[in-house]
């Protein structure tokens, strides 16, 4: 499949067959996808549940009640869920952690290149920390970079997903144990095979003219 033909082909599916499971190989090409996904200054704020079960998705479906309710068959009856979180800070351990992996990886080759990107990474915290005021919303926006990259490589690979605001997140952080993590979920995914109620198949695509959404300068 073309990029072009994924991009086209992609949708947000309404309804999975309970009964079908995704082969193991294909989740974990998506789960390098989010591994290796961009963020800025590397900074990686973000941690992902993978629920392969039937028990680990009922156990993310505790968030898709009351006025979820539409999302819960989404959840329960995937392939694959993944709740993409974030850290609730970027604090001393995680850059720290940061910077010892790209030692470990071989990235600081050149003489007091690893002090500089500590430095400028730092730089990075602070601002977003002290004069924007807005960490929460930067490392949120950091999580949502690695959902494009993970919904556009289901497309690719002919998996069918949906990404899922619709959950009640302080039902899941409490589910799953994330807050005495530092943690908090951002965004879930459910990953699978389209079933014949998938109404939202056999509907066209629907985009603004490409007019109205590029200037070319």
């Amino acid at each position: 499949m073309t990029l072009n033909e994924a991009v086209i082909n992609r949708h947000t599916v309404k309804a999975f067959d309970s009964g079908k499971t995704l082969p193991e190989s294909q989740i974990e090409s998506l789960l390098n996808v989010l591994r290796n996904s961009p963020s800025s200054v590397n900074s990686q704020p973000w941690h992902f549940v993978v629920a392969s079960t039937a028990d680990g998705r009922a156990a993310i479906a505790k968030s898709t009640t009351g006025a979820f309710a539409y999302n819960e068959p989404k959840v329960v009856n995937a392939s694959h869920v993944i709740a993409l979180c974030m850290h609730t800070d970027m604090d001393e351990q995680h850059l720290n952690n940061i910077l010892t992996q790209e030692d470990q990886d071989g990235r600081f080759v050149a003489e007091g290149s690893k002090a500089g990107q500590d430095k400028s990474r730092r730089s990075y915290v602070d601002i977003h920390r002290y004069e924007l005021r807005d960490m929460p919303q930067w490392m949120e926006k950091q999580v949502y970079l690695a959902l494009g990259g993970l919904l556009l490589g289901a497309a690719v690979l002919g998996i069918d997903a949906t990404p899922m605001e619709g959950f009640d997140q302080r039902t899941l952080d409490i589910e799953l144990g994330l807050r005495e993590q530092g943690l908090t979920s951002v965004v879930l995914v459910s990953l699978g095979v389209k079933s014949d109620k998938d109404f939202n198949a056999l509907l066209p695509k629907s985009r603004l003219p490409r007019e109205q959404i590029f200037t070319f300068i």
